[in-house]
């Protein structure tokens, strides 16, 4: 039996960005966002909780993370072309 990863997705509240990342432990994953451990997120907090899906695996955690953040990346890149041309 494989572990349960969860896939989930925070917004700043100081520049609306987005992050998204899996963990097998969310809550602690949470914890160590809100108390700036995380590189990545540290300047850009107070975050918020937005989403989180339970994914089968490792894996599949991992794909659907990036599955999320490429799918982001391309409808932010194609709007700001379009308000910025």
């Amino acid at each position: 039996m494989q572990n349960k990863y969860i896939v989930y997705i925070f917004i700043s509240r100081k520049d609306s960005k987005l992050y998204v990342g899996c963990t097998s432990s969310l809550w602690k994953r949470l914890q160590r966002h809100l108390d700036g451990e995380v590189p990545v997120t540290k300047e850009k907090r107070p975050l918020d909780f937005l989403y989180y899906k339970v994914a089968e695996g490792k894996a599949e955690a991992f794909q659907k993370e990036r599955n999320y953040k490429s799918v982001w990346t391309a409808h932010f890149k194609k709007i700001r072309l379009l308000h910025n041309p």
